[in-house]
């Protein structure tokens, strides 16, 4: 029996409003509800991936998505990995070849135009989605990979911070 790795997929938690940020968009950072996000996600995450030493931290290139995981690479003591496959307007092919090689309890932070499209393209390749799927901003998806394939997913919703 092939042994599970578990990959976590994370949407960047919230961010200030695009149309109302004066700026280029790659360096908008998250709001203070996004922070608030980040902090919980990493609660979460840390608890199941702190005995894993060889998991990864991997985020898009745009502030949003390294300031997600900035809690989580802060607890870990590691570092964030950028990856331009997945970043807006991304490789879908690469994304897809970086998720099916990673070490068991990486985690990657993208954005909601790759997350949906990269779900789409894993079911298409036979992977199982259990649930509704959820594209909200912090959602995590739990991909569990069996010999390099993605094999089922399911969605936790947004930590609610409100």
């Amino acid at each position: 029996m092939a042994k599970v790795c578990t990959i976590y997929l994370v949407r960047h938690a919230k961010a200030g409003d695009r149309a109302g940020y004066d700026g280029d968009d790659t360096l908008r950072p998250l709001s203070g509800k996004g922070r608030r996000q980040a902090v919980a996600i990493c609660e979460r995450l840390s608890q199941l991936i702190v005995k894993l030493p060889d998991a990864l931290l991997l985020s898009s290139p745009y502030i949003r998505c390294i300031q997600t995981l900035e809690p989580l690479a802060a607890e870990r003591h590691a570092v964030i990995q950028t990856e331009k496959c997945l970043a807006e307007g991304y490789d879908r092919e690469g994304a897809l070849e970086l998720i099916s090689s990673l070490p068991h309890g990486s985690v990657l932070c993208s954005h909601g135009d790759v997350i949906p499209d990269v779900m789409a393209a894993l079911r298409r390749r036979g992977a199982e989605i259990i649930g509704d799927p959820d594209w909200r901003k912090g959602t995590v998806w739990v991909l569990e990979r069996e010999s390099g394939e993605i094999t089922r997913a399911a969605a936790w919703p947004p930590p609610d911070t409100d």
